[in-house]
């Protein structure tokens, strides 16, 4: 057990220090100051992806009052 979870936790470990390599895409990006459209584009997804849920949670609650 002591051997699965060492085994375990130096996989995440080497894991997360492959996480910090350096990405050629994003520098690129950075450079030629396109990262802020990236930014801008994910940022609208996200927006309306929680509008979308908002509204969708509000609908359903109000189902759900209308069923009681």
């Amino acid at each position: 057990m002591k051997a699965s979870v060492f085994s375990l936790l130096f996989i995440l470990i080497s894991f997360l220090a492959n996480a910090q390599a350096e990405i050629e895409m994003a520098d690129q990006f950075r450079a030629d100051g396109k990262i802020y459209v990236v930014i801008a584009v994910v940022s609208i997804i996200l927006a309306g992806l929680f509008v979308y849920l908002f509204r969708l949670d509000r609908k359903v609650t109000n189902l759900e009052n209308r069923l009681k």
